[in-house]
Order: C-alpha cells, then sequence, then structure tokens
C-alpha cells in the first residue's frame, strides 16, 4: 500500500443541514434544571403552585406518550388530591416512570418522599426537564410528534 495515497480514513465527515424537529441533547443520568429552581419558569412555576392539576396533566401526557390526556390525568389528580389529600402518590408514580425513560437519576430521599415534601419543586422540575429535552408542554404529546415530523400510529 502506498503511504501518500489518499486514504477512505483521510476525508473530512461531511457536513450539511442537521435533520429537523430532534430533541435537544440532553445527556442521561442527569437533570437539566435543579429540584429549586422553580423561578426559572416563573410562569410555570404560578401555574403549577396555584393549580398543580394543569402542570401534572402536561406531564403525564409526554410521559405516556399520548395514550392518556392531559386532562384526563389533571382531572384524576385533581380528584386524587380532593378526596384524599395523596395526590403526590398519584404523581410521584410518573416522576419514577420519567427518571426510567430518560435515565435520570433518583434523588436520594427517593420520588414519593420528594412529592410529598416538595410536590410543587418537583412537578416544576419534571416540567422544566421536558421542556428542555424540546417538548412544547402546552400543545401536548401528538402535536409535538406532528411538530417533530414522527409519524405516529392512530390510536385505536
Amino acid at each position: 500500500m502506498n503511504p501518500s495515497a489518499p486514504s477512505i480514513y483521510d476525508e473530512k465527515p461531511t457536513t450539511g443541514i442537521p435533520v429537523p424537529g430532534q430533541f435537544q441533547a440532553i445527556h442521561p443520568g442527569t437533570w437539566s434544571t435543579g429540584l429549586c429552581d422553580c423561578f426559572s419558569d416563573v410562569s410555570n412555576c404560578c401555574i403549577t403552585c396555584w393549580c398543580p392539576c394543569i402542570t401534572f396533566g402536561q406531564i403525564a401526557e409526554i410521559v405516556d406518550k399520548g395514550t392518556v390526556s392531559c386532562g384526563a390525568s389533571g382531572a384524576l389528580y385533581c380528584l386524587i388530591s380532593a378526596l384524599t389529600a395523596c395526590g403526590c402518590l398519584y404523581s410521584c408514580f410518573y416522576r419514577t416512570k420519567m427518571r426510567k425513560q430518560y435515565r435520570l437519576p433518583e434523588n436520594p430521599c427517593g420520588d414519593c418522599l420528594l412529592h410529598f415534601c416538595c410536590e410543587a419543586c418537583a412537578l416544576c422540575q419534571e416540567y422544566r426537564e421536558l421542556k428542555h429535552r424540546g417538548f412544547d408542554m402546552s400543545i401536548g404529546w401528538q402535536e409535538n410528534m406532528d411538530n417533530q415530523g414522527i409519524a405516529m400510529a392512530p390510536q385505536i
């Protein structure tokens, strides 16, 4: 083999236009924001403090990949909270599910204890995490997939 001959390994990487609609790259194993960074998104912080069922519904719809609507999840959360004052038990399940989907670390105190003690902060952090991962939380799962150009099978 001639050492001065060009090799396929000498070629420079190709450049081009990135594929549109890709989710923002976040390293697995890290949260994009801290638990107490609620004021980095003041509007969501206010909504979550006064009506956490809205934020929870938005999170649940994205985490469940559109199988349950924002309204249904939020209404169930509201009903559980009103009847038992234990909506945190329902919402901690979604934090666990979200952590597994995105390989995020668990807090030292655990998901349920975190939601029991800091429900609003936990919901705000989950909301911000999904937002940083490229989701527009105000439009729901299906519209996010439409905007990403990902074809989804219709629900039966």
